[in-house]
Formats: C-alpha cells, structure tokens, sequence
C-alpha cells in the first residue's frame, strides 16, 4: 500500500513543490491550506505522516499537534519560518517527530519524511519482545528476571514506552504519573528516572531505553518492548 503524506501548508506554490518531490519519491499526497480542517481530515482519513506548517490561517499549527496528539500518534514533521529556541523545543514538547525551518530544501523534507517512516517500521518489526511493563503488578520483566516498580515510576515508563521515540516534557511525566495533581518539581521526576533507570540496569546494563533530552524532558528509545 502507497504511503500516503498530508501537507498543511497555506503557500501553495510551496506545497505543490512538496507535493511534486514527495509523488517523484514514491509517496500518495494530500493537501490541506486551512488549519480548521486539519483535525476532521485526519479523523475519517488518517495519513501515513502528516507535514504539518506552524503557522496557518483559521488554527495554530502548534494548537493542531496538540489536539493531534491526544488521539493518534501518526508522524508528525513541524515545518515553520520561526526559528527561535523556544518555538522549536515547544513544538518537540507537544509531541512533534521532528521540525525543519523554512527556507528548506524539498529534497530535505523528502529525506526527513523517510527517515521518520523508516524509525517507525524498525518499531513496528520487532518481532521479539524482550522487555515487558506489567502495569497492574508494578512490575517490569526482561525475559525471566523482574523487578518491582513503584507507582510513580510505573507511570513514569508506561508514559514514554506509549510512544517510542516521543520525547515527553518534565511537565507532561508529572502529570501522568500523578493521578492526585499534588506539585512536584522537575528535580523529583529527575529522581525517579535516575531510580528507574537502576532497576532497568539490573535487568540488563546494556540497556539504556530511557534517553535524556537536554533542556526538553525524556524519551524511550528501545525498540523491543512491550507495554501491557
């Protein structure tokens, strides 16, 4: 089955460039100028990936991923003219695959969109799953060795291994290990990663899953796991 790419992008002299680039590499298209249609779209045609531009008339490209991820977790690449710090690490925080600044090459986004697809099947063909979370035990095996989690750090590892590769803000792991909103620093999610990460080591060294992003949060990067 033909991948098949959506581009939310109101220039259309650009998105018709994309267009042509990504059909010449093999991929089905799809365009969109208007960021209030973006969401509909996606519910009754989900996309392979979707090419998403920061800003758009009638929505926010930033408000759209982050609608976008609060039900699928379809490859998203942010494209924009905004080049400051903030933008693009706020993009990554909402969920974002990745993010290329405008002026871009085609051939690059072309490059890009294959490198995303190509993680995501490595994901996806993983036959053998090693490491296994068993959220209502508390407990985390790798093959036969397991050991015992606390709730925070169960919560913790089954957030990033819901999305492999997905990098979570601090902000975002403390509200989903903490179901009763009670406040906590980003040192204490810090903590209980360190702890985590020991416990994992002690199944086995080499594995090192859980990846730090500097200045942005967390994210899992094993691709042999199972979360049950």
């Amino acid at each position: 089955m033909t991948e098949r790419i959506l581009i939310v992008e109101d220039e259309t002299r650009l998105a018709r460039l994309l267009a042509d680039y990504l059909r010449a590499a093999g991929f089905a298209t799809e365009q969109l100028a208007d960021g209030r249609e973006v969401i509909a779209q996606v519910r009754i045609k989900p996309p392979t990936l979707i090419l998403l531009d920061l800003m758009l008339p009638g929505r926010d490209g930033l408000d759209i991923c982050r609608e976008l991820r609060s039900f699928t977790n379809l490859p998203i690449i942010m494209t924009t003219a905004r080049v400051e710090e903030i933008d693009r690490l706020l993009g990554l925080e909402l969920g974002a695959d990745d993010y290329i600044c405008k002026p871009y090459s085609p051939r690059e986004v072309v490059a890009r969109v294959k490198a995303v697809l190509r993680r995501g099947r490595q994901l996806d063909a993983a036959s053998t799953t090693r490491l296994q979370l068993d959220a209502d035990r508390l407990r985390v095996r790798l093959d036969e060795a397991s050991v015992e989690l606390t709730a925070v750090e169960c919560g913790l590892l089954a957030t990033l291994m819901s999305a492999p590769g997905r990098i979570f803000s601090r902000e975002q792991l403390i509200e989903r290990s903490y179901r009763d909103h009670r406040i906590v620093s980003d040192r204490t999610i810090d903590s209980h990663v360190k702890k985590l990460r020991r416990k994992l080591a002690a199944l086995d060294p080499t594995l090192e899953s859980i990846q730090s992003v500097y200045g942005v949060g967390y994210r899992y990067e094993e691709s042999n796991a199972e979360c049950r």
